[in-house]
């Protein structure tokens, strides 16, 4: 019995490190972008490693780093995987910190639409995508999903020359998801959703309204409270949204009332899906609002708004900030 469970960790021992050195993918394979993230831990860099698309297991690859030592110096950071890497060397790659050099940044606010553009006009990306719909996009990336609006986070994104652009998507699509679930978990007692992407639709609003950072969880409030009072929400962001290619930069009364699914002068509760990609700091105003009972919001005409908790002080303050009275 002895002598047979010897012979069995032996044999297993060889079997790793057969694979320890064997080529991860192929020569001539496309090169497959990656992160990890600060603070991870060695089995959750293993599980980026391999949701980004790197056909290797993830507890082999957490098992070579912590026999050879190396797992308390992996590094974080956005990282590419050559043809014929090793599992070995792959580890190798994340204690020396061998980023990866191209870059493509995804700006806060953004659409989807916008994202898709600087997606697809960036020179060293392969175009796999670019003759895809946005569903069918949608459904090689997160098959199940209705709508690809806000469900990518804006960052900036590091990739090797040559990477398929589909690797930028699946990034952004699972660091929206983990800092989703992270806002999620951390959001205050009765809020007026009925799940996380209903917040993610509202931090997106949040996103296109604030001016000031600062005010994002004040501009959250409002809309919070109107939801709890049964009031219309009343976002020229959302008409905009809605209006797609007939806006032409100036929000007129009829488009106020002309009706569509975005439009929240003539619908109540929040619109069907996301408007834009909102960042950190809207997905956090969008499950802790501030503390306060207004109801309304005007710009100021310095980036800054003053805010009502009714319509009498409203309609004094669009006097004073809008119409000069």
């Amino acid at each position: 019995m002895f002598l047979a469970a010897v012979a069995f960790v032996l044999l297993a021992s060889a079997l790793i490190a057969y694979w320890a050195w064997r080529p991860i993918t192929p020569p001539g394979a496309a090169p497959i972008a990656f992160a990890i993230e600060s603070g991870s831990s060695v089995r959750r860099s293993m599980q980026q490693v391999e949701a980004a698309g790197v056909p290797a297991n993830p507890l082999l690859l957490e098992l070579i780093a912590r026999l050879t030592g190396k797992a308390p110096r992996l590094k974080a950071g956005n990282y590419e995987l050559k043809p014929g890497t090793s599992p070995m060397a792959l580890i190798d790659q994340l204690v020396r910190g061998e980023y990866a050099q191209e870059a493509l940044a995804v700006i806060e606010g953004w659409t989807f639409r916008q994202m898709r553009a600087a997606i697809d006009a960036h020179p060293a990306l392969r175009h796999d995508t670019a003759q895809l719909s946005d569903k069918e996009l949608l459904d090689r990336i997160a098959p199940g999903e209705k709508a690809a609006e806000g469900l990518f986070f804006p960052d900036t994104y590091r990739f090797a020359r040559g990477s398929s652009d589909l690797q930028i998507y699946r990034q952004a699509y699972a660091l929206m998801q983990k800092r989703l679930d992270d806002t999620w978990s951390r959001r205050q007692p009765g809020l007026p959703y009925k799940s996380p992407y209903e917040a993610l639709i509202m931090a997106s609003i949040i996103e296109k309204e604030t001016g000031q950072r600062s005010e994002r969880k004040m501009i959250a409030a409002v809309f919070v409270n109107r939801l709890r009072q049964g009031m219309l929400l009343q976002t020229d962001p959302t008409v905009i949204y809605g209006m797609g290619d007939k806006f032409q930069g100036n929000i007129r009364k009829r488009d106020l009332e002309t009706d569509t699914p975005y439009n929240t002068y003539t619908r109540a509760g929040l619109p069907p899906t996301p408007i834009a990609l909102p960042g950190a700091e809207s997905l956090e105003a969008a499950v802790a609002p501030a503390a306060i009972d207004a109801l309304y919001f005007v710009a100021r005409g310095n980036g800054t708004s003053e805010f009502s908790n009714n319509l009498a002080d409203h309609n004094r303050a669009v006097n004073k900030y809008q119409r000069r009275e």
